[in-house]
């Protein structure tokens, strides 16, 4: 059966005290709303629909960042969550399949949670995800009959009785999508607050004689997200849960703790890596390959046997092939690093190409830019870069080629050819001695 996607993402945030909506901050370098997005597209959903009310246009483009087909729909009152899910009935236009609704701040809950409850569907009308809480403090209690989901009480509303019950209300629902909207369509706001609630759509079904009936998933998985100390926390939560699966699949940490993943990190097996390294999005590892401390990869790629740092930085579209060398305050920025190719110190690599088992000296720049375009910058293989080469681009050094150390080259080297682009050294007999003694006389002078 065909799935539609709604994820509630309107809401302020006003405990975060910020002017990004609450559901674009970021865990493991990801908006909240990216990973809700993650977790849903799992199910391979014929349309998704965002609800956005507070800063649409940024919620907006982020969802759309992920997922060109997103739609969206517009609540410009937040009047609570029925009235919510209802803003989305002409994106829905025409559907026929389930709903799934999830929350934009609510990043944790796991495509296999998901799965069991579209399972559940096929025998029940209406799905909803719970969980035993340690803690149930305010949460919505879930009243079951039997495998039925007999009514959900809110906490202010409930008898001692029901707030006993430790099986709690994460809010997020599945249902038929026409059942869905026809449920809300129903709910009234009879309440303190005015709003029209999601959770009466129970009592609503089960007076209509549809059943309902509850999932359950770990607690971790329902945390929402309504303050920065809650944000800290998931932040927490995903590295601890990262590095775990990190280690079961091959990896070697030796601090895990410093280690910071981003969401859509890979880290083959067999690879090392060492204390305070961090991973921001778009890094695929392969397997066998060494990450040094105190290194920060982004949007790159390091194949098996690559070596880097320690306190490397590779950069988007870095792109290095098998046993590359990148060493100690390096920089890499969108370049191909070929096979057996070595940086192994104080350089800076940027639009640039260079050749298998080259060698790039200490202190070599490619000097990419000239204040309004970039420029490539081409290095052959088995060519040797002499420490302190600035490589003004465009330009292209040869196979087999060598630059003198401390070379400034603005001319094409050919192949096999050596290139010394530097002043001609002049020696003056007495002058350091001369000109120290007159400093030091105007400063005793105190001029």
């Amino acid at each position: 059966m065909a799935t539609a996607l709604i994820i509630l993402a309107a809401g302020m945030g006003t405990r975060m005290n910020s002017d990004l909506p609450k559901v674009l901050h970021e865990i493991a370098g990801a908006p909240m709303l990216v990973h809700a997005l993650k977790a849903g597209a799992a199910l391979e959903p014929a349309r998704t629909v965002v609800v956005a009310g507070h800063g649409s246009d940024m919620v907006e483009k982020a969802a759309k960042a992920y997922d060109p087909d997103v739609m969206i729909a517009l609540q410009s009152e937040q009047l609570g969550t029925a009235h919510a899910v209802a803003q989305a009935r002409d994106a829905l236009a025409g559907f026929d399949g389930d709903a799934l609704m999830l929350y934009g701040d609510t990043p944790f809950i796991r495509p296999e949670t998901l799965a069991a409850m579209t399972a559940a569907r096929l025998t029940h009308d209406i799905v909803v995800l719970g969980f035993e809480a340690a803690d149930p403090g305010r949460y919505g209690r879930l009243i079951m009959r039997g495998d039925q989901l007999d009514r959900i009480v809110e906490f202010k509303d409930a008898s001692d009785q029901e707030r006993a019950v430790t099986l709690c209300n994460s809010g997020v629902i599945v249902a038929d999508c026409a059942t869905l909207l026809d449920l809300v369509a129903a709910v009234g706001n009879e309440n303190a607050a005015g709003e029209y609630y999601l959770t009466d759509i129970i009592g609503i079904a089960r007076a209509r004689g549809l059943s309902a009936t509850v999932v359950r998933c770990d607690e971790v998985e329902t945390l929402g997200v309504n303050s920065r100390a809650e944000l800290s926390r998931a932040e927490a939560l995903f590295q601890q849960n990262a590095r775990a699966v990190a280690q079961e699949d091959g990896v070697t940490m030796t601090a895990p703790e410093t280690v910071f993943f981003a969401h859509d990190t890979v880290i083959g097996r067999d690879t090392v890596i060492e204390p305070n390294v961090v991973f921001g999005p778009g890094v695929t590892v392969e397997s066998g390959a060494t990450i040094r401390a105190f290194s920060h990869l982004e949007g790159c790629h390091v194949a098996r046997g690559g070596v880097i740092g320690p306190y490397a930085r590779l950069r988007p579209g870095a792109e290095l092939a098998e046993d590359v060398k990148i060493g100690n305050f390096v920089e890499i920025k969108n370049a191909q690093i070929a096979e057996g190719a070595k940086v192994n110190h104080l350089s800076y690599i940027g639009d640039a190409t260079i050749g298998a088992r080259s060698n790039i000296g200490a202190g070599t720049i490619t000097c990419n830019y000239d204040g309004v375009f970039k420029h490539h910058t081409t290095i052959g293989q088995d060519t040797f870069i002499g420490s302190n080469t600035m490589l003004v681009a465009p330009v292209s050094v040869g196979d087999d080629a060598m630059t003198g150390s401390g070379s400034v080259v603005t001319k094409d080297v050919p192949a096999g050819a050596l290139a010394v682009g530097r002043a001609r050294q002049e020696n003056k007999a007495g002058f350091a001695t001369r000109l120290f003694e007159k400093l030091k006389a105007r400063k005793a002078k105190g001029s």
